[in-house]
């Protein structure tokens, strides 16, 4: 299972003072040389924290993929175009949302993906579509002609008793299962720490977790690349 390490918090601080540091670049040469598999970005239509020269230094200069997060909008989509990551994952987003909340429901706005999707596809962009763990939603996202899916952990990992986290990871589980069966490409995400990323990293299938927050609150203590070490080395300790 590989590790996406999303490095938009690096930005977050960066951006609250208006300096020129801490740069998301560093971010993502530190966590490619600590193991990281690819490197997420989100670059929000108001720019809160990555911004667009980050996107063109970042890609310019990792050797791994880099994985663009984006609201479907046509600046956005011209902006993946001109840039050409290895990913562009579509997600839902507002300005009023601290972070990314649920999943896209591509079933009400089919027409509308399908041809974002189909736009990535020429640029030969390999395209995923955040989703919660749902069995209409995936099939939209086949339907979009979307290879790949990205399923949101964020109800898993907000879970306030066992009970619910358990029924929540069955969930996840049988979204995983189902997506296979149908030929797609399973990553997952949000909200996973250090505390719950094993639950999720012992599900088999998944062939990504993207890990943002807790990694860059990790690095507070501990640095980045450790930070980074810490994460792989839990997510390798899960799939053996």
């Amino acid at each position: 299972m590989l590790l996406g390490v999303n490095i938009d918090h690096i930005a977050t601080i960066r951006q609250a003072r208006g300096t020129a540091y801490p740069r998301p670049l560093d971010a993502a040469l530190l966590a490619e040389q600590s193991g990281a598999d690819s490197i997420t970005i989100h670059l929000r239509e108001d720019r809160r924290h990555i911004q667009d020269d980050d996107v063109n230094n970042i890609k310019a200069n990792i050797s791994i993929p880099l994985n663009l997060e984006m609201a479907l909008t046509n600046e956005m989509l011209s902006i993946a175009i001109s840039i050409a990551p290895a990913y562009c994952c579509i997600v839902p987003e507002s300005r009023e949302e601290l972070t990314t909340e649920g999943g896209l429901n591509i079933k009400n706005n089919l027409d509308f993906i399908s041809a974002g999707v189909a736009r990535l596809a020429e640029a030969n962009i390999k395209v995923s579509l955040f989703i919660d763990p749902d069995k209409e939603q995936i099939d939209a996202a086949i339907a979009a002609g979307a290879p790949c899916i990205e399923i949101h952990t964020g109800r898993f990992a907000e879970a306030t008793t066992d009970a619910e986290a358990k029924q929540e990871r069955q969930k996840i589980i049988n979204a995983v299962n189902y997506s296979l069966k149908k030929g797609l490409t399973v990553n997952a995400g949000h909200g996973l720490n250090y505390d719950n990323t094993m639950d999720i990293a012992n599900i088999k299938g998944i062939n990504e977790l993207n890990i943002g927050h807790s990694i860059v609150a990790r690095a507070l203590f501990v640095g980045l690349p450790e930070a980074v070490i810490e994460m792989k080395q839990l997510i390798q300790g899960a799939a053996e």
